[in-house]
């Protein structure tokens, strides 16, 4: 898996597919989900819902 590219953590499938779905389909380079969470001034427990909700519709970035 790949790192964070603002603070180097080691980032899962739902890192990845978060930044897909939140920034750009095509993404080759990924945040966290806390990062993103700053990026977007949301909360980390917004973003986790919305990973659930997008997971519910049968999105395929969320196994």
């Amino acid at each position: 898996m790949p790192n964070c590219i603002l603070c180097g953590r080691e980032l899962s499938v739902y890192d990845v597919g978060a930044t897909k779905k939140l920034i750009n389909r095509g993404a080759e380079e990924f945040l966290c989900i806390p990062c993103l969470a700053k990026k977007f001034h949301v909360t980390e427990e917004l973003i986790h819902q919305k990973i659930e909700e997008w997971r519910e519709q049968g999105c395929m970035l969320f196994p």
